[in-house]
């Protein structure tokens, strides 16, 4: 930190303003209306009456938002209103920056030290009395507007940036979906509909092993319901092991292009399935929540993957779902006269590499763009710190 810069309590350069509101005819904002980690207001600047008791604010104030788990929203708002009485109004004193305290508030070295004070274990909320303990470092003014400055305009492009890369991430997925749901949606000649129990050859419900069976000093990997991932693939990245007789090891033996569907999980996660992908040669199982189905001959199981996520049957899956929302099933019983649009196996096949290839390209992309996201997320962390300790050139 640099030597004419001052160090000071939060509470000596604040003033910790919670005046009840008595003009109803305010904007009012909740935490709904702040953005987690940005400071960006998402609500309406409409008057509002609210009838429990709400604070005063003005544009000289930082809204600082202390319930969990709204994590860190603070806000520098350019208008008078009322607020939450969950949201603290802060008004600096005439030697601190309203946006230097914006952004000292938003930073992530702040804001774990503000998460250390929480309070409560239903609804924890920060103590405010405490963080106006917590030091500040005050540069002079002039100092402090160059920081904000600085920082201003640089999320203001962190902020175009990541919405431009946020905006590619969903025209990539858009992409895929829409090639997909074109194949389907319009089948052409030699294409057939089917109820699924006449394209399988076999249907086996997994190994029954509880949580006392399952280690990782056991013999055979053991695959369960998070190994199936929501985009249909299937995940190596964590197993559990078991071990199992020969008989066992025999019934229960997954082979690469296994059709693995999950029959049991919460209503939002049951029916995922994927093709088990893993040619290594070693013997690997699955659990009793798990159903592995294997299909006749001209019956590609990657192709009837790619069927399930097309509309017409993804809405019919959906509707076989059945018990509460915390474990919903759906078994062979309920597959049995789901139908699937089938095509002739070469065209099966072209589909497969077509929409693999794609799938794989817009897999690729995506990597690219999360990859972004990170290193701005990484960026802004550091010039916030940069900041804060002084170390901010105005080049």
């Amino acid at each position: 930190m640099k030597k004419d810069w001052e160090i000071n309590r939060l509470g000596e350069v604040c003033e910790y303003e919670k005046i009840p509101n008595t003009d109803s005819n305010l904007p009012y904002i909740g935490l709904e209306d702040i953005e987690s980690n940005s400071g960006k207001f998402i609500g309406s600047t409409n008057p509002k009456r609210v009838k429990s008791l709400t604070f005063h604010f003005t544009n000289e104030h930082i809204l600082y938002g202390r319930l969990r788990p709204y994590l860190n929203k603070v806000l520098s708002p350019s208008f008078e209103g009322q607020c939450s009485t969950e949201i603290f109004p802060i008004k600096p004193k005439t030697n601190l920056s309203k946006g230097f305290l914006f952004w000292w508030l938003l930073s992530d070295v702040t804001a774990e030290r503000i998460n250390a004070t929480w309070t409560g274990a239903r609804m924890p909320r920060a103590n405010m009395n405490a963080v106006l303990g917590f030091e500040i470092p005050i540069p002079p003014f002039p100092e402090q507007q160059r920081i904000v400055a600085i920082l201003d305009d640089a999320f203001a492009a962190i902020v175009m940036a990541k919405e431009n890369a946020e905006k590619n991430l969903q025209n990539t997925r858009a992409l895929f979906e829409s090639y997909l749901q074109s194949v389907f949606f319009k089948p052409g000649e030699g294409w057939v509909e089917k109820p699924f129990d006449e394209l399988i050859e076999s249907n086996v419900i997994g190994l029954t092993r509880n949580s006392r069976a399952q280690g990782k000093e056991l013999q055979y990997p053991y695959v369960k319901m998070n190994n199936i991932a929501q985009d249909n693939r299937f995940d190596f990245s964590s197993f559990v092991y078991v071990d199992a007789s020969d008989d066992e090891v025999d019934k229960f033996q997954l082979k690469v292009g296994d059709f693995l569907f999950n029959t049991r999980n919460s209503i939002e996660l049951v029916g995922k399935a994927c093709i088990y992908e893993n040619d290594s040669g070693d013997v690997v199982l699955f659990n009793n929540n798990i159903m592995r189905v294997r299909f006749k001959r001209g019956v590609e199981s990657r192709f009837i993957i790619f069927a399930f996520s097309c509309r017409s049957v993804a809405e019919a899956l959906n509707k076989l779902k059945s018990g509460t929302t915390n474990v919903a099933a759906i078994y062979y019983k309920d597959l049995r006269s789901l139908v699937i649009p089938i095509a002739p196996i070469e065209v099966q096949r072209a589909i497969v590499s077509k929409l693999t290839h794609l799938r794989t390209e817009t897999q690729r992309l995506e990597a690219i763009y999360e990859q972004k996201l990170a290193a701005l997320y990484e960026l802004k962390k550091s010039l916030l710190h940069q900041a804060f300790s002084g170390e901010l050139s105005g080049e």
